[in-house]
């Protein structure tokens, strides 16, 4: 048996229970892998809420998208690990616990210079924002590119890898504090839409084309501004929707832009296309972090059994960069 981070019922944070449960066996190509720290996510809070439902054959009441460890068991047919190797990877569900099981091909290497907390905040934010920056978004150096958001945990990952990449970096967020935090870390342009709730035009002062790129979290409240930011033929990704899923489009100015926008989630993708968003990973990110060149931004740890306060920490919208869940 094993201590697992669960939610019998929809709610709030008290609707979390630390349970025992069977520990996982690993089938022929998985890895058993010993859960050292866990990043807590947005979606896990939404997941909590019941607003983010689990894709096909995963389980909404077991929570937890990310981890890293130590390989403790074996499948028959794995061959690309041995037991004590430091991983990390991506799940659909449930690594917010002692144990969880992972297909081989959906872990990476814990470089030795991170802490078990440090690569715990490393997975779900490197590896989403360097798929929507990327693979998705095309990022190139010398481009510009805007981020929102500037002190979740993703877009301080993002911000590091554009910076490392070439690119001019220009980011938003609600308070000055974190965009002078996110200076140490690459940030060219910085934009407080507290004071500036016209981040496109503040934009075009600095970069009177556009931006290439546009990596969004927001949604609604700020995709008109998107689209009057970009560059002709600029790109839109959204990577969330905190600020709401339904609103009108300006057709317009995406005809006569020739913009490109996309949507992307990492747990709802098949599995093939998970796993070759971590070994992509594996190989343009893993060095850098092993060399210094990015490092994960760690706001705070909490231990599992106090899950609940970390779930009411983040959703206070004071962190700057990730929360990690330590796992006894």
């Amino acid at each position: 048996m094993m201590l697992a981070a669960t939610v019998p019922s929809f709610g709030g944070p008290e609707a979390i229970v630390i349970a025992e449960v069977p520990t996982p066996v690993p089938a022929s190509q998985e890895v058993l892998v010993r859960v050292r720290a866990a990043g807590l996510n947005r979606a896990e809070v939404m997941q909590r809420q019941g607003k983010y439902p689990a894709p096909p054959g995963g389980d909404n009441t077991r929570l937890g998208l990310e981890f890293a460890g130590d390989v403790a068991a074996l499948g028959a047919s794995v061959t690309c690990w041995r037991v004590g190797d430091r991983v990390m990877g991506l799940v659909v569900d449930g690594s917010q616990s002692q144990y969880v099981v992972v297909h081989e091909s959906a872990l990476a290497p814990v470089p030795a210079n991170l802490s078990d907390i440090e690569a715990g905040a490393v997975p779900e934010a490197f590896i989403t924002v360097h798929d929507a920056l990327f693979t998705i978004g095309g990022l190139r150096p010398g481009s510009d590119v805007l981020i929102h958001a500037i002190g979740s945990g993703v877009s301080v990952a993002g911000l590091q890898l554009a910076h490392a990449a070439g690119a001019r970096v220009f980011g938003t967020a609600r308070t000055a504090e974190k965009l002078v935090r996110a200076k140490a870390y690459g940030l060219d342009v910085a934009v407080d839409v507290s004071a500036t709730p016209a981040f496109d035009e503040e934009v075009r002062r600095m970069a009177p084309e556009g931006v290439a790129l546009a990596i969004d979290y927001v949604g609604v409240p700020y995709f008109d501004r998107n689209l009057r930011a970009l560059a002709p033929q600029g790109r839109l990704v959204l990577v969330g929707s905190l600020g709401g899923q339904r609103g009108e489009v300006n057709m317009a100015l995406a005809l006569s832009k020739r913009l490109r926008i996309e949507g992307t989630t990492m747990r709802a993708r098949p599995f093939e296309q998970r796993c070759a968003a971590v070994q992509a990973f594996a190989r343009e990110v893993v060095p850098l972090l092993a060399r210094g060149a990015v490092k994960p931004v760690v706001d705070s740890t909490y231990p599992l059994e106090r899950l609940a306060d970390a779930h009411r920490a983040m959703e206070a919208n004071v962190n700057f960069g990730k929360i990690v869940i330590e796992v006894p």
